[in-house]
């Protein structure tokens, strides 16, 4: 595929309709980038087949379309078909799926032997070496735990899950709360008479660290936290 061009593809019934298409604003366009058309659209054609130039019948377009207006018909096949992608966007969407693999074994998982975090560096290293097949759109997360098993040939790693009972003075309890959502689920929450805020939060063990120095500035180190 060509780095200047690409193409979009929408299949209805046995029909195939296509659209050459600008690689870099037509997949920000599918990530929900407010893209103009006009700077997407190569051509303001409809085809069959756009690498041998087929242009699609008016009478098919209409058919499935229900209108010959070109930008209409592109912004359907845009919005529900598939963006074939140029090598280099796979190269980076494959780079960028990685950093996010990275971070979420760095955030989940524990060195036995120190019971602390992986470095995020040597975990890169670790894939680079056993190089796991990254699929660029499959969320991180679902890669991640196979790629986990694939790593403990290279380097020690328990991915477990933590329970953190903690209780916040009154005037730091909403903000508080607030920040505890994004380190976990909580599972148990009271908030008592005085206004103070107590709960139980099950969270990667990987975060733990970051969760106590994030609650430790949000209540100027008056937090009150006990590892289950």
């Amino acid at each position: 595929m060509s780095q200047k061009y690409t193409i979009a593809r929408l299949t209805l019934g046995k029909e195939r309709f296509e659209i050459l298409v600008k690689p870099d604003p037509a997949l920000k366009y599918k990530h929900g980038e407010k893209i103009g058309l006009s700077q997407i659209l190569l051509i303001d054609e409809i085809y069959t087949d756009a690498g041998k130039g087929t242009r699609a019948s008016s009478d098919d377009i209409e058919k499935f379309f229900g209108t010959q207006d070109v930008s209409k018909v592109a912004e359907r096949i845009l919005r529900e078909g598939e963006l074939l992608i140029t090598a280099e966007q796979r190269r980076r969407l494959i780079e960028e799926k990685k950093r996010q693999i990275i971070s979420f074994i760095s955030k989940n998982c524990l060195d036995p032997r120190t019971n602390a975090p992986p470095p995020p560096l040597r975990i890169e290293q670790a894939i680079d070496k056993v190089k796991p097949l990254i699929d660029p759109f499959k969320p991180a997360e679902e890669q991640a735990k196979a790629i986990i098993d694939m790593l403990k040939r290279e380097i020690p790693l328990r991915m477990e899950n933590i329970k953190v009972a903690v209780k916040v003075m009154p005037q730091y309890a909403a903000k508080a709360y607030g920040a505890a959502k994004n380190f976990g689920q909580i599972t148990k929450e009271e908030w008592l008479k005085d206004g103070s805020w107590t709960a139980l939060i099950e969270m990667p063990a990987g975060v733990y660290g970051s969760f106590i120095d994030k609650l430790g500035k949000i209540t100027q180190g008056t937090i009150q936290v006990k590892q289950l």
